[in-house]
């Protein structure tokens, strides 16, 4: 079947009404599709009330599209039960939730391990355990394409490490990291795995425990859903050992002032009213997504990103930061322009009505590594057309005449 992204278009009102112009902004935050805003809007207009313990039929009602949106999320991830799901308010959340549940178990002795391409999000949680408790953190290098070594895995991973967490897949380069040895070399020494999905989630239905995963994080507005939401997916006995890490309303059975009895997961990682509204979206995108043809739109995704790739190869001065090759690899493309600052390209891009990123996407380290101060990052969704991808390399091309 052939992708024919102008017909998905029009389930997007951003498009519809020319507001959003060229977007290739995507790997920050995607449009969203009505029948996302219908789910939100629905629940506001209609359906609004809190959860669980209210027992008149608004809150009963509310709380059933809510544990319906888990189970959305659920399929979407390839759990096997809903309680595996906690709504989170996005990717970076559910990683500090890991950080402060599943780290305060660790102490001195204990180690976890990151690697070089890795988001701020999963770097200074980490960091910050290690000031907490007192646990060492441990580097594996990027090759040159910005993936995580796999040759340099029994170095960086010991038997003392007891979490490994990695991306599973890049938001500056857009190379998806090989994850089979990461999680075999996990097994070997004992450890957990953790995988930062959120630039993943957006490119199709996923199997997290399948991939090895022991967690899985997710953002919404990455995947076509709502701001301020996004889940924690980890296996039922893995979430059943962890202590909570906020304290409140929803995530106890009973309180008295000499002790609280915790709720079983996954309110007790839910503390509080949760953001209902925006688990109810994403539960509308995650069910939206798995109705794709995503063979037709990888295809599809795999064409553009090919051209993106020609097409700077043959700009002077620019080149492209990461995999070469349009295999194993989503369509994000970062350039650098030599003598020029992202920021510059961006601003002339921006001027024509044309959405990119540029600056250091929050993986300082990995700029580092790669010996850059900051790219140009155009990032593709399945919405994406042939007209967008040429109008980009157009501009790009006559920013770099113009800056130069």
């Amino acid at each position: 079947m052939t992708w024919k992204p102008d017909e998905i278009r029009r389930l997007f009102p951003a498009f519809v009404n020319g507001g959003a112009g060229v977007y290739l902004d995507n790997a920050a935050t995607t449009q969203v599709p009505d029948c996302v805003l219908d789910a939100v809007g629905g629940f506001e207009r209609g359906g609004r009330a809190n959860i669980r313990r209210g027992l008149y039929p608004l809150s009963l009602q509310a709380t059933e599209a809510f544990e319906e949106a888990r189970a959305a999320v659920g399929r979407y991830l390839g759990a096997a039960d809903p309680r595996e799901i906690v709504f989170t308010s996005g990717a970076t959340a559910a990683i500090n939730l890991v950080a402060h549940a599943f780290g305060d178990t660790l102490g001195p002795g204990d180690e976890v391990a990151i690697s070089e391409a890795e988001h701020h999000s999963n770097i200074v949680p980490w960091q910050m355990l290690r000031e907490r408790r007192g646990v060492g953190l441990k580097i594996l290098p990027v090759d040159a394409r910005g993936r995580p070594d796999p040759d340099r895995l029994e170095a960086a991973i010991t038997a003392r490490c007891r979490l490994i967490a990695v991306t599973h897949c890049s938001n500056v380069t857009g190379a998806v990291t090989d994850v089979a040895p990461i999680a075999a070399r996990a097994r070997q020494v004992g450890a957990l795995l953790l995988l930062d999905g959120a630039q993943m989630a957006a490119h199709g239905p996923l199997d997290a425990a399948a991939l090895g995963a022991d967690f899985y994080v997710i953002s919404g507005h990455k995947m076509f859903g709502p701001t301020g939401v996004g889940a924690l997916w980890a296996g039922r006995d893995i979430l059943q050992r962890m202590p909570p890490f906020l304290g409140g309303g929803e995530m106890i059975r009973a309180v008295t002032f000499e002790h609280t009895d915790y709720a079983p997961p996954p309110q007790r990682f839910e503390a509080g009213t949760p953001p209902v509204a925006q688990a109810i979206g994403l539960g509308a995108a995650a069910t939206w997504l798995m109705d794709q043809d995503w063979d037709a739109a990888g295809r599809h995704e795999a064409r553009l990103t090919r051209g993106l790739l020609e097409g700077v190869r043959d700009l002077e001065d620019a080149r492209v930061i990461g995999p070469l090759e349009n295999e194993n690899r989503i369509g994000v493309v970062s350039i650098a322009v030599d003598g020029v600052h992202s920021h510059d390209i961006c601003h002339i891009l921006g001027e024509r009505g044309i959405a990119v990123r540029g600056g250091h996407h929050c993986a300082q380290p990995l700029m580092e590594r790669l010996g850059l101060e900051a790219t140009t990052r155009a990032s593709l969704a399945l919405y994406t057309t042939d007209s967008e991808t040429a109008a980009f390399l157009d501009a790009l091309g006559d920013a770099i005449r113009i800056l130069r």
